[in-house]
């Protein structure tokens, strides 16, 4: 087992181990706990009661965080000429299409996120094997793949992410940054967990959520009261 650096040690001492906090309580202590030199990036960890192996149980969405990510979120527009003028207006960083899709080819991936429209996704397929396992893939369901560019581009800047349940039944999103007042961390812890809720399948039978952590880079994760959320 590794051990636990002098920081490490402070900040898993200030965690009462008996407890669970209420949201807004386990948003400040993440900021008090939180000692690196940069603005550390706060998660969220929220296990569900579902069997992601079952088609019916799969959670999946995205969210429009209130405060945003903190990121400054890369995003290529892979669109025809038509709409170049406008996804550049919205803001992407990257705006194109055959130059990009032969970038990619090459093993060119340095964005956040991929808008693209429905008219391109045939060209993007051969592509799989590079965007796949990286997330990027565009998707109908995730407002990835649409005609109104301009709008999804905006949403993406504004702080809307994407969200998987992976094969153990748990939810990882970032949530935003050490450097946000804690409540507005709480707000967008708040908002991803309401929208899982509204999200549960009506196959998933018992306790819909199980359990919430939340950590920051390199920090030990505090335990969130459900009921304080839900």
């Amino acid at each position: 087992m590794a051990r636990l650096t002098r920081k490490q040690k402070e900040a898993q001492a200030k965690i009462d181990s008996s407890k669970v906090y209420d949201l807004k309580e386990a948003s400040a202590l993440i900021k008090e706990i939180t000692n690196v030199k940069f603005d550390a990036s706060v998660d969220l960890a929220v296990r569900l009661g579902v069997d992601p192996r079952k088609a019916n149980q799969m959670v999946r969405g995205v969210v429009t965080l209130p405060h945003g990510t903190g990121k400054d979120v890369k995003v290529l527009a892979l669109v025809t000429p038509d709409k170049e003028a406008e996804a550049q207006a919205a803001g992407a960083d990257y705006v194109g299409l055959d130059e990009y899709l032969q970038k990619i080819k090459g093993g060119w991936t340095d964005v956040d996120v991929i808008i693209t429209m429905p008219s391109v996704m045939g060209k993007l397929g051969p592509l799989g094997r590079v965007l796949g396992p990286r997330g990027l893939m565009p998707n109908p369901k995730t407002g990835t793949v649409t005609m109104d560019v301009a709008k999804a581009v905006k949403e993406v800047k504004a702080g809307k992410i994407d969200f998987k349940v992976d094969k153990t039944g748990i939810v990882h999103a970032a949530i935003g940054k050490a450097s946000f007042d804690a409540d507005k961390i709480a707000d967008n812890a708040n908002e991803l967990v309401q929208t899982l809720i509204k999200l549960k399948p009506t196959a998933a039978k018992g306790t819909y959520i199980k359990s919430i952590f939340i950590s920051s880079t390199m920090s030990p994760s505090v335990p969130v009261d459900v009921k304080s959320v839900s």
